[in-house]
């Protein structure tokens, strides 16, 4: 089965990969103007990640890391407001302590404006879901159904896709948050098992880091930043955000980090200003909040003037567009080789097996009529291999010249 299934996902991905090879250079040779080729790009990137996401859903993942994208950062720093504004929608729980006991795999498919955005489980078979509040529940009742009621975590991800014209054509894993100190009803490791999980996604070459580091500490000390740099050694797969620009302690301002002059990094950082819990609690839309933010730095006397591409939940999710594409199809080719290996693998362990066996109930019937037919001809065989023994021995026993 193992063999069937690889060849048939190295069928499909070489044919898919064809097929965006050739997109894409027709995109390359398109005179088009450049609102015309970033429509093009988008294009592009809904159809890799819409691969990679049919290539997960097929079972790849158990055999080759796919690309993706896993959101590091320690309690409380903010990674849950980042998703909803990436997003554009209220959906995630809430509360005090570690909130996000089970990593959730959110697939996002951008839909056409003024379409009714609608969310859908792996987990709960054949619904659809139209309003967010009860998405938000789900997530919450999935995750104490797996996890339990008290604060245990769990390395089994809820997969949720959400479908929205607010939303970009991405997939993110929200990890739970690092955590130093137990709560009472957490295990006395619990820094180790929220550590240890964060390090089994991060350490995937193949995995994009979205490093979500609070303005208000000092980022030389940052726990997330300092686990993502030793698990990506080169800083070529982490994009950092920081949140809280906007608490910041008066006089300061995080403008030689989000122009990587401190700690650098190969993909730099974007500066993003959330709803603050007030907010939350008045009930501020995302869309509201995301139209505040770009008022914000538009105002902030040294934020505005840094280039635009630093700041802005609209900058992030532009930037993570664009890297998750070339991600993708740098991607790509190792993926095909890696299942052409597998394939070998397979392949070559079930010949040592011998003729696989048939599937149709007639050449079943076929078969075992065969295995009995060749077990009687072979069990007559020795009945008259003995006769013939018996009959020698007792012509020699009663021979004139014995």
């Amino acid at each position: 089965s193992d063999l069937l299934r690889i060849q048939a996902l190295w069928v499909y991905i070489a044919g898919r990969a064809a097929f965006l090879n050739n997109s894409e250079k027709l995109m390359k040779g398109s005179k088009s103007n450049t609102k015309d080729n970033e429509g093009l790009l988008w294009l592009q990137l809904r159809k890799f990640v819409n691969l990679i996401d049919e290539l997960r859903d097929l079972g790849l993942q158990e055999h080759i890391n796919l690309p993706r994208i896993a959101v590091l950062g320690t309690q409380s720093s903010g990674k849950s407001s980042v998703l909803e504004s990436i997003v554009g929608l209220d959906f995630l729980p809430r509360g005090d302590g570690l909130v996000t006991r089970r990593p959730l795999e959110l697939r996002l498919h951008h839909l056409q404006e003024d379409a009714e955005p609608w969310a859908s489980f792996d987990e709960v078979k054949d619904k659809q879901f139209r309003n967010f509040k009860e998405v938000c529940a789900t997530i919450t009742k999935l995750t104490d159904t797996v996890a339990g009621v008290k604060k245990n975590i769990v390395d089994d991800p809820i997969k949720l896709s959400v479908y929205s014209s607010t939303c970009p054509d991405l997939t993110l894993i929200d990890l739970p948050g690092i955590t130093r100190i137990p709560l009472k009803e957490q295990p006395e490791n619990i820094e180790q098992i929220t550590t240890e999980m964060a390090k089994r996604y991060c350490m995937d070459e193949r995995t994009i880091i979205l490093c979500v580091v609070p303005a208000v500490i000092d980022i030389t000390t940052s726990e997330a930043l300092k686990y993502a740099m030793e698990w990506d050694q080169h800083q070529v797969r982490t994009l950092g955000v920081i949140t809280k620009v906007d608490i910041m302690n008066q006089g300061s301002d995080a403008r030689r980090v989000l122009l990587n002059e401190d700690v650098s990094l190969k993909l730099g950082y974007v500066g993003v200003k959330n709803r603050n819990q007030q907010n939350i609690i008045d009930r501020v839309g995302v869309q509201t909040g995301l139209d505040s933010e770009r008022q914000w730095f538009a105002n902030h006397p040294v934020y505005r003037s840094l280039p635009k591409d630093c700041y802005g939940t609209d900058t992030l999710v532009r930037k993570l567009s664009q890297i998750m594409y070339a991600h993708i199809r740098s991607s790509l080719p190792d993926i095909v080789k890696e299942i052409k290996e597998k394939l070998q693998l397979i392949d070559d362990r079930l010949q040592d097996l011998g003729p696989s066996l048939p599937i149709a109930e007639n050449e079943k019937a076929q078969v075992l009529w065969e295995m009995i037919n060749n077990f009687t001809d072979l069990y007559l065989s020795l009945i008259h291999i003995c006769r013939c023994r018996r009959i020698e021995r007792c012509r020699s026993r009663w021979s004139p010249y014995h």
